[in-house]
């Protein structure tokens, strides 16, 4: 695999090779049937089998116990914006938010449409380059929930605590770190995750929600937006993405054989420390974007003293082999993302090329 490239793209973002090579592998006959994935029925026994385990992995791998349900659905994380205050947000009460990036902000919109969506901490007028703090969070009583997102790719900032609500269900977009570190995921009352970061292809959203917090929902709730349809059928209501599902269920394989999540962690650290030493040992030519209390270990974000020099940086990188360096249109600069498939060996690389970079120019 010599002309394999350093990916850091921050989502579809790098999978394991593995994983790729046993996809390769069962591609035209899963399981024995003569057949792809892509082509078998999904009321199938081959199917049926491999969703559940898929299912069963996810909760053993994070954790989690039977009072929760762990489901698939398309649509991506951002419907999930929009599902969560059509399920929960029942008249006299608000949709507690923290805003800290795009993607936040895109959650409180869809609030505000359906019902009212409470501001309860923001680093907006900061330009999102920190998490608020626990004591600067403003939960009202009448909250139908809290809803944060853990890690924001585009500002390069992530929550390093999980914020107590008194009570209050606590609901997160954990889409670009799910899976990256050890955490105590039975603090959260639902969770979220597009897959195309840490856990898969593009096309299938990872959902755990507890039992006790289904039996909270609205009535008269359209079919495919009510949480109830999905977890009832297991995730089987309509045809769901099979083969996104499957290389799910082939990610978190992986990340058991790694040391399950103690062992990514260990792994995750020593990347994000590696590129992060460099912005701190050169930090007038490599700017980072955030406050250090607030980084992320997922997407590392930092400007140049010029955009004519970062111009550079990215061609040089893209022809070194090491693409998606560029950072959002919204925002530009640089953006390193370290999602757990990203190898050490790549976050070293990185490192090493900004040294290089430097002293060139």
């Amino acid at each position: 695999m010599a002309n394999r490239a350093y990916n850091f793209n921050p989502g579809p973002s790098a999978l394991p090779l593995d994983v790729l090579k046993i996809v390769r592998e069962e591609l035209l006959d899963y399981s024995g049937t003569g057949m792809s994935v892509m082509e078998i029925s999904h009321r199938s026994s081959e199917y049926d089998e491999l969703n559940n385990k898929a299912m069963i992995l996810a909760r053993e791998v994070m954790g989690l116990d039977d009072s929760y349900r762990v489901i698939f659905l398309g649509g991506g994380a951002s419907t999930q914006f929009a599902m969560i205050p059509l399920n929960f947000l029942h008249e006299g009460k608000v949709g507690a938010y923290v805003d800290t990036g795009a993607w936040s902000s895109k959650a409180i919109k869809e609030a505000d449409i359906i019902g009212k969506a409470h501001v309860a901490g923001s680093s907006k007028d900061a330009e999102y380059k920190f998490i608020p703090k626990q004591k600067d969070l403003d939960i009202p009583g009448n909250a139908a929930y809290l809803h944060i997102t853990t890690n924001n790719t585009i500002k390069g900032t992530q929550f390093h605590y999980v914020p107590e609500t008194g009570g209050i269900p606590l609901i997160a977009d954990m889409s670009s770190d799910i899976c990256s570190r050890q955490l105590d995921y039975s603090k959260f009352d639902l969770f979220y995750a597009g897959a195309q970061k840490n856990l898969g292809p593009s096309g299938v959203t990872l959902i755990a929600i507890r039992e006790s917090l289904l039996k909270q929902l609205k009535d008269d709730l359209p079919t495919m937006l009510d949480y109830r349809t999905h977890t009832e059928k297991n995730s089987l209501y309509n045809t769901p993405p099979c083969f996104a599902v499957y290389i799910v269920k082939l990610v978190l394989e992986w990340i058991k054989k790694q040391g399950g999540l103690a062992g990514i962690e260990k792994v995750n650290m020593e990347k994000k420390d590696t590129v992060y030493a460099v912005i701190d040992r050169y930090p007038d030519y490599f700017r980072g974007t955030t406050e250090k209390d607030s980084r992320s270990w997922m997407n590392v974000t930092l400007r140049l003293p010029s955009e004519d020099l970062e111009k550079k940086f990215i061609a040089e990188a893209t022809a070194a082999g090491l693409v998606g360096l560029k950072g959002h249109r919204s925002v530009g600069g640089i953006r390193v993302s370290l999602y757990n498939a990203v190898t050490l060996d790549g976050a070293r690389r990185v490192a090493e090329f900004m040294q290089s970079f430097k002293k060139a120019n």
